[in-house]
């Protein structure tokens, strides 16, 4: 197989800039609370601000800048999320700094989703699950690197000098893009249609798939977002040694990303399963274990393996499932893992009000695993539906979108 070109590397670095963002608010938020005058809470918003930027960003930038060329729209999206950091770095008040995020997470989003369909046109049709895992690697290094480096920043420095770093990497990005990508359309590429692409959303099977994303993400996502305190009001962990378990979970992530991709092509519907099974059980185990530190330690790094194997299938499958739709349809899907970052922790946070204590985000993450995996056993029910109706002929895998053969066996022979 040919090695992935250098360009899906260096949208993998465009991702690690701007996720990096994404994240590393979570620790500046003493900083910037009372740099700003503001409470905690209001801090925490900017979190907020973000994700249903990107949520809403996705699909509107997809479409509005579909007839653009893509080295043109991933420039274009680059400098306007570095417009919008420098202007959050100069930011005099909190108004203008949540103004800024949510620009920024548009940008981010439109960036994200013409990154996963340039990746995608880059490499052959065998090689989609690794080179969307290349560029997925780029946020889970984020939250390895980025994220602590942009704490140690802001307790130092202070808060807006994370924010030029993120300006510096980002304009970094943009210059070795533009570097390597070519200009214009080559020659032979059809000129995109909205109205086709749109028109391409309609099909149930692809609706599965993003279901399938919030859940499979959202269900890695909730236990993940209140780990510091599980670790040190449950487990017993000293505080000083939370930074080192979080970064043992995106290592965790970062092997499971890898795997996946390794996978996602040849094997995706035995990833699917065997990853949110894996994770469903893991996260049960934590809640019942959580009082054990070296059991959760393990267990940890296992949510963090399991939670991101599945990342590059459920990627991955959205471009053979609607191939006429190649912008919108893994556009959509961003959206689909910004719900589910945002859902799941809120559903979380609910059962610790209620008084349940921390060990109850891992029961929320085990039972949105379950539906995960119901979302998964529907994708594959449907797919046999399809294949009931169809003699002969290639037929997209409802849960990975690699084309099978319409026989009875098609779903194994896929695997």
């Amino acid at each position: 197989m040919k090695a992935t070109p250098i360009a899906v590397y260096l949208l993998g670095l465009g991702i690690f800039a701007q996720g990096t963002s994404e994240f590393m608010l979570a620790g500046l938020l003493p900083n910037v609370a009372a740099d700003l005058g503001v409470s905690i809470p209001d801090a925490g918003l900017l979190v907020s601000a973000f994700a249903i930027g990107m949520v809403v960003g996705a699909p509107v930038l997809a479409i509005g800048t579909l007839r653009m060329p893509r080295r043109t729209a991933l420039a274009a999206f680059q400098l306007v999320f570095v417009a919008g950091h420098v202007v959050g770095a100069l930011a005099p008040g909190y108004g203008v700094l949540f103004a800024t995020r949510v620009v920024s997470a548009f940008a981010y989003a439109g960036f994200w989703a013409v990154a996963a369909a340039t990746a995608v046109s880059l490499v052959p049709a065998g090689a989609k699950g690794k080179a969307l895992s290349v560029v997925g690697t780029g946020l889970t290094l984020a939250t390895i690197v980025g994220v602590p480096a942009g704490t140690v920043l802001s307790q130092h420095v202070g808060w807006r000098a994370a924010f030029w770093a993120v300006v510096a990497l980002t304009v970094l990005s943009l210059l070795a893009l533009l570097a390597v990508l070519p200009a214009g359309r080559a020659d032979d590429t059809e000129l995109p249609s909205p109205r086709r692409e749109i028109r391409a959303m309609t099909r149930p099977t692809l609706w599965v798939s993003y279901l399938l994303t919030t859940l499979s993400f959202g269900a890695a996502i909730v236990t993940f977002s209140y780990l510091a305190p599980l670790l040190t009001e449950v487990s017993g962990l000293p505080s000083g040694l939370v930074p080192a378990v979080l970064a043992l979970y995106g290592v965790g992530g970062l092997l499971g990303m890898t795997l996946g991709g390794r996978t996602a092509d040849r094997h995706p519907l035995r990833t699917l399963f065997l990853g949110i099974g894996a994770l469903t059980i893991a996260s049960a185990l934590l809640a019942l274990t959580a009082t054990n530190l070296p059991a959760t330690i393990a267990l940890i790094f296992t949510l963090g393996l399991t939670g991101y194997l599945t990342n590059p299938v459920v990627q991955s499958r959205v471009f053979t499932l609607a191939p006429d739709a190649p912008t919108l349809a893994p556009a959509v899907n961003t959206s689909a893992f910004n719900v589910g970052i945002t859902l799941t922790p809120m559903l979380g946070g609910l059962t610790i009000d209620a008084g349940y204590g921390y060990t109850s985000v891992a029961w929320v993450g085990a039972a949105v695993g379950a539906a995960a995996l119901l979302a998964a056993l529907s994708a594959a029910m449907l797919q046999r539906r399809a294949e009931g109706r169809t003699a002969m002929g290639p037929l997209p895998d409802a849960a990975s979108g690699v084309a099978t053969a319409a026989r009875p066996d098609a779903l194994t022979a896929a695997d």
